[in-house]
């Protein structure tokens, strides 16, 4: 219904306890009656401000601007929610599941999507980018249809193609109730419980199934030929995406039919690990920086005025003496080549005088300390990468200012193949702060290191056909403690626990100094190439890292090697007062073993556990080179004729203590036999359990 200003004012008074504003916006004055939600309330003085869009009725939910924040405010019947939405008019879709059955080394996924920057993790081959191609089969209008139609190799291998089966791939949508352009967009794809799904599935055919149903076709004699793919959305909530088989018919659950047209609201950038940035740029369909050039909607005078520039610029380089006898002998050599018939005249010029012809033309120019307006390709991939990404960006926030954008995802495949672990982080922390979502493909530990846990989607290889995938919260053994723990101590180099395909992990720095180097010289065993990773966590807090390692979390083998006494390797000995705390009970490392962790733990500490026979020319040469001549002549005699006894492992224990653990492991380290050399009976059980 329609109301005047005064009516519509009275209406605010009465509804939202608002106090009559003072100041209305002049803008006000002079517009005809409109519907209620044409107007949006300032949060703190009240005045009126009119709206881009008209929706008749009145709607108990509208918009309010706040000023200072330069933000709008969802505003109900009671009161303001203090709900900050993006300036699209709505709070940002998000989409809030995935899920795959049947689609190349995808065997069966279902993750939920925390976060609006999500990381998706895992090793080589793991299917990372598996997934973000299933991601575009079902939402990509960009996507080409021969991609949608698959190939034999496009199926998961355990899927028996002698018989009927499907692949599916469908994703959720939550929060696109706020945003008119969203809901249009998800419209006939909603569940009705703040909910929409769209799922793509190559399936036999309508006929196909038919003629199965009814007997006159033989399962064993369907071909990919008799594959088709259909796109479909909402349907019934009780049904859920993961139970749909192959013969489960669309119209019988109450799904849609969705059409590729309805998603190009929904806009998809797909930015893969080789691509070329600066043939991008120069395309005149592929480029951002055009697009967003006609997001800024130059008006017909000012391209007037471009093109006059450009046509004065070519009048100028014409009436040139020299450019002139140029073109004059072109065109001479053409008519030579083709022939008075077929002969074209020839000028040289900028470009022809369209604005069109502007926009093909059209360069960034960039400036550093080095160089003044150079052109992109003189940079570097890496910087040619953040540089799409952020035209990209620019032109993602003045198409939602439009008010045309029904949500934006950005899919960045290893953005650490062109950037150094600084603008790594500087991109994600630059992703995490935008509106709209995105997804990025790694497995850079500077990435993992500066992501939160909850924005991992991990995937790991577990010997299988099939990756496994998870996400921290899918994981029920980590309590919300050993969550913000990990947060805590994930760092880049901690985080090389997350690709490889086992892990030791150990106390401190002096173990992942020596005991690769002292596994490979004693047992032969390259640790590396077997995808084994020594990780130090620093501490003896190992309970929040092994519960990582589940058949809900990573499913891969996980050895803790450790001292018996279980010090921190920091730690001193210090008498407690009366009036400190004392420091809390051990961890009992046993509690952690399960399917997927083992504990191994030494008799005494491992600066002693490696003072054996075979260990002794090693650690006199690193005594020597520490500074301890006196322990260096100790530890020769003792090679040469008294042997080993507990003052000479203790007089070990204390050079590396006077000298520092890690230095002193360097240094032994450095002088680490090829081969011969030994490791204590629990490194080596730790070693075997991992391999077996």
């Amino acid at each position: 219904m329609a109301r005047t200003r005064e009516a519509l004012i009275s209406a605010l008074l009465r509804d939202y306890s608002i106090s009559r504003p003072a100041v209305t916006h002049p803008e006000t004055a002079r517009r005809q009656p409109i519907p209620f939600r044409a107007y949006a309330v300032h949060k703190d003085n009240g005045s009126l401000w009119p709206r881009t869009e008209h929706l008749e009725g009145l709607v108990w939910s509208s918009l309010a601007y706040d000023l200072r924040q330069q933000a709008f405010y969802t505003l109900t019947r009671d009161a303001w929610t203090g709900t900050k939405v993006s300036t699209n008019g709505g709070a940002c879709m998000h989409l809030s599941r995935i899920v795959v059955k049947g689609y190349r080394s995808l065997s069966r996924v279902d993750v939920a999507v925390q976060s609006k920057t999500t990381c998706i993790i895992g090793e080589n081959n793991a299917g990372k980018s598996c997934l973000i191609l299933a991601l575009r089969l079902a939402l990509d209008v960009d996507l080409s249809s021969a991609y949608r139609s698959l190939v034999k190799d496009d199926i998961h291998t355990q899927v028996n193609q002698s018989q009927p089966f499907q692949v599916l791939v469908g994703v959720e949508f939550t929060d696109f109730d706020q945003n008119d352009n969203e809901v249009a967009m998800l419209h006939g794809t909603q569940l009705g419980d703040g909910r929409a799904r769209i799922f793509y599935r190559f399936r036999p055919k309508a006929l196909v199934r038919d003629a199965l149903g009814t007997g006159d076709r033989d399962p064993n004699t369907l071909t990919l030929d008799d594959y088709g793919w259909e796109l479909y959305g909402g349907g019934d909530p009780a049904i859920d995406l993961i139970d749909i088989e192959w013969d489960t018919e669309n119209d019988d659950i109450g799904a849609r039919s969705v059409g590729l047209q309805y998603l190009q609201a929904y806009r998809i950038v797909f930015l893969h690990a080789l691509r070329d940035v600066e043939s991008d740029l120069g395309d005149m369909r592929r480029s951002p920086l055009i697009r967003l050039i006609e997001a800024s909607k130059i008006g017909q005078t000012e391209q007037d005025t471009l093109v006059a520039a450009v046509q004065a610029a070519n009048d100028a380089i014409e009436a040139s003496k020299s450019i002139e006898d140029v073109a004059e002998a072109v065109e001479k050599a053409l008519h030579e080549v083709t022939g008075e018939a077929f002969a074209l005249d020839v000028e040289i010029g900028l470009s022809s005088p369209t604005f069109q012809s502007i926009l093909r033309n059209i360069r960034l120019l960039l400036s550093g300390p080095a160089l003044k307006s150079f052109e992109p390709r003189r940079n570097g991939l890496g910087m040619n990468n953040l540089l799409y990404i952020a035209i990209l960006i620019e032109q993602f926030r003045k198409r939602a200012a439009e008010g045309k954008a029904a949500g934006e995802l950005i899919l960045i495949e290893e953005p650490e193949a062109h950037l150094h672990p600084q603008l790594q982080t500087v991109l994600l922390d630059a992703l995490r702060a935008l509106p709209f979502q995105s997804i990025v493909t790694t497995h850079s530990t500077q990435v993992t290191s500066k992501a939160p846990l909850g924005s991992y989607v991990m995937m790991t290889n577990t010997g299988g056909a099939s990756s496994f995938v998870s996400t921290i919260a899918s994981n029920t053994a980590l309590t919300s403690g050993d969550v913000a723990d990990l947060e805590r101590y994930l760092d880049a180099t901690k985080s090389n626990l997350l690709f490889a395909r086992r892990v030791m992990l150990v106390e401190g720095a002096a173990e992942a100094f020596l005991l690769p180097g002292l596994i490979k010289s004693a047992m032969g065993i390259d640790l590396d190439r077997y995808g084994i990773s020594v990780v130090p966590i620093h501490g003896v807090h190992f309970g929040a890292y092994a519960r990582l390692f589940s058949d809900t979390g990573l499913p891969k083998r996980c050895a803790i090697v450790a001292d018996a006494d279980l010090d921190p390797p920091d730690a001193e000995k210090v008498e407690v007062e009366e009036d400190e705390d004392a420091p809390p009970e051990k961890e009992n490392l046993n509690a952690l073993k399960g399917p997927f962790v083992e504990v191994f733990l030494g008799a005494t500490t491992f600066e002693r556990e490696i003072v054996l026979d075979n260990n002794l020319e090693m650690l006199g040469k690193a005594a020597r080179a520490i500074g301890a001549p006196r322990v260096a002549s100790k530890i020769d005699l003792a090679a040469a004729v008294l042997g080993i006894d507990e003052g000479l492992k203790k007089s070990v224990l204390n050079t590396a203590k006077r000298f520092g653990k890690a230095r002193f492991a360097q240094l032994a380290a450095a002088n680490m036999p090829e081969k011969g050399a030994a490791v204590p009976k629990y490194v080596e059980d730790a070693v075997n359990w991992l391999l077996a």
